[in-house]
């Protein structure tokens, strides 16, 4: 082979090399920072893109889409003195390529130092329930501190959330009892009331109930005390439209004596004194009826009223 021949293929090797250096693509969504000569140049933006080979260089291509970076927990200090660890999970996006590359050495190691200190730094101002119960407001403030210092390299931070907040072994056996304490007391505060309206549902039951049957005995008492009176009225106008005379009144008395005398606490009877004119009356009727019957009798008949003399004894018999 020849001199000449070799210094050919040299060539072409060589323009090989820098039309492969001259030409750069960059991806969508990607950008190439350009320096010649050690200075920042230019910044190549997405498509086909001319440099000039062997005195520009590309100092670094970066994504221009969000990016998502999870840290390690990070022990954390209460308001009252209580380790917890956190994990935090940042959404950022870079915007200007130039400034995330000449402003910050590392923008990924400086956005988790900033994210440990600016959390630090909240948390601290917090109990540990607040802590528990604040992500939002945590997640928020976070945000506008990582955001503000962020800005000046070139990078914008969209959302900051923590993943995980961990207290202490002996904090959260204290927290599941207490959990468990509050269950069980709203349990029984629940049966309690349950019972209560029950028996105040009972009660109120049982109060109608006996309004119910109080009206339904007091109406019963009315229309049986109506029924007494109507029937009372009922006999009081026979008898008065009878006329009845004290004999009559008399016998219906004799009638009542065998009922009256059935209980066994009727030791004494009272009898009205206008009863015992009747009763004589009624005996003296009662002995005009019997034959041999002894004593002064009136009879009445035909409208008339006779004596009947006394019946005499057989001689030779003795009363007693």
């Amino acid at each position: 082979m020849t001199p000449i021949i070799i210094v050919l293929v040299i060539l072409v090797i060589l323009v090989f090399i820098a039309l492969i250096k001259t030409v750069q693509v960059i991806p969508q969504a990607s950008a190439a920072i350009v320096e010649r000569f050690g200075r920042y140049t230019r910044t190549l933006s997405a498509g086909l893109n001319i440099v000039v080979p062997f005195i520009d260089r590309i100092r670094n291509r970066i994504d221009l889409r969000e990016q998502v970076v999870p840290f390690p927990p990070q022990p954390v200090i209460t308001q009252d003195n209580l380790v917890v660890n956190i994990d935090t999970v940042i959404y950022y996006q870079v915007t200007d390529a130039r400034a995330a590359t000449y402003e910050v050495a590392s923008y990924i190691q400086a956005i988790e130092q900033l994210t440990v200190t600016t959390l630090r730094n909240i948390i601290g101002g917090m109990d540990l329930e607040r802590t528990l119960t604040s992500r939002e407001e945590i997640n928020a403030a976070l945000r506008g501190v990582l955001d503000e210092a962020t800005g000046k390299w070139g990078i914008r931070v969209n959302r900051v959330e923590l993943k995980a907040i961990e207290p202490p072994t002996s904090i959260q056996d204290s927290m599941e009892k207490q959990m468990r304490a509050d269950r069980d007391k709203r349990a029984a505060i629940l049966t309690a009331e349950g019972i209560r309206q029950s028996q105040i549902l009972t009660a109120e039951g049982e109060k109608a109930s006996a309004v119910l049957r109080a009206e339904g005995d007091a109406k019963a008492a009315a229309l049986r005390a109506e029924g007494e009176a109507q029937a009372i009225r009922t006999v009081f106008e026979s008898i008065h439209a009878g006329d009845p005379d004290q004999k009559l009144l008399a016998y219906q008395y004799l009638q009542m004596l065998p009922k009256i005398a059935e209980g066994d606490a009727n030791k004494l009877w009272i009898v009205p004194s206008e009863l015992g004119d009747a009763l004589k009356g009624l005996g003296g009727a009662i002995g005009n009826f019997v034959p041999g019957g002894g004593g002064n009798a009136t009879s009445a008949g035909n409208g008339t009223a006779k004596t009947v003399p006394p019946r005499r004894e057989a001689p030779g018999i003795e009363n007693d």
